[in-house]
């Protein structure tokens, strides 16, 4: 038991010293082969539930954080950070849905052309990487999100952006293109009566 005991200590030490989250062999590599991680981490993450800090996992990666409903009390006055703009929150979207995806592929689904800077924005804040060359003419330059965008936007994994559905449930959705969706639906169901007509 004092084994198991030193080993969650030892994972415990581990996370609170690292300046960013850690995957598991990269814990393993701090605390030594016979410590089990895994049971460690899962003792952890029961020990610190609703607690102040807790522990989580973004992307594979585990880290401790600051409890979500208590931000309101660490909040102090300071000096606000630079919002994004419209084009680069569309680009960042772009990007993490699509990724890895380049400059023209993201230009074609915006509809317009993107500036060096908005991507180069992103890059800044860390949330966006680039992701190797496209083998096609040209071969174009990709980008993909990173390990700091999961981590700020509290995601474990791409697979918790939200969908289609949560994006209209929350109102995030143009009305232009909700409405523009439908008369797409009306058109294809008028087409499908029509061939169903030829077909009798």
């Amino acid at each position: 038991m004092k084994e198991m005991a030193d080993g969650v200590r030892a994972v415990e030490a581990a996370l609170f010293a690292a300046k960013e989250p850690l995957g598991l062999t990269d814990i393993a590599a701090y605390v030594g082969e016979g410590v089990d991680v895994r049971a460690a981490l899962a003792e952890l993450s029961d020990h610190y539930a609703g607690r102040g800090i807790e522990l989580v996992e973004r992307g594979a990666r585990w880290h401790f954080q600051t409890a979500a409903d208590l931000a309101s009390v660490l909040r102090r006055e300071r000096e606000e950070s630079r919002k994004l703009s419209r084009a680069a929150v569309e680009t960042l979207a772009i990007i993490a849905y699509h990724e890895p995806v380049s400059r023209a592929e993201i230009e074609a689904i915006r509809g317009v052309q993107i500036s060096k800077g908005t991507i180069d924005v992103l890059m800044e804040a860390g949330w966006v990487r680039p992701a190797g060359r496209r083998e096609a003419p040209g071969r174009p330059l990709t980008y993909a999100t990173t390990q700091e965008f999961l981590t700020h936007f509290g995601l474990a994994s791409r697979r918790d952006l939200p969908g289609i559905d949560d994006l209209k449930a929350a109102g995030l959705l143009d009305p232009v293109d909700l409405a523009f969706d439908r008369l797409v639906g009306e058109g294809d169901e008028e087409a499908e009566l029509e061939t169903g007509d030829e077909d009798a």
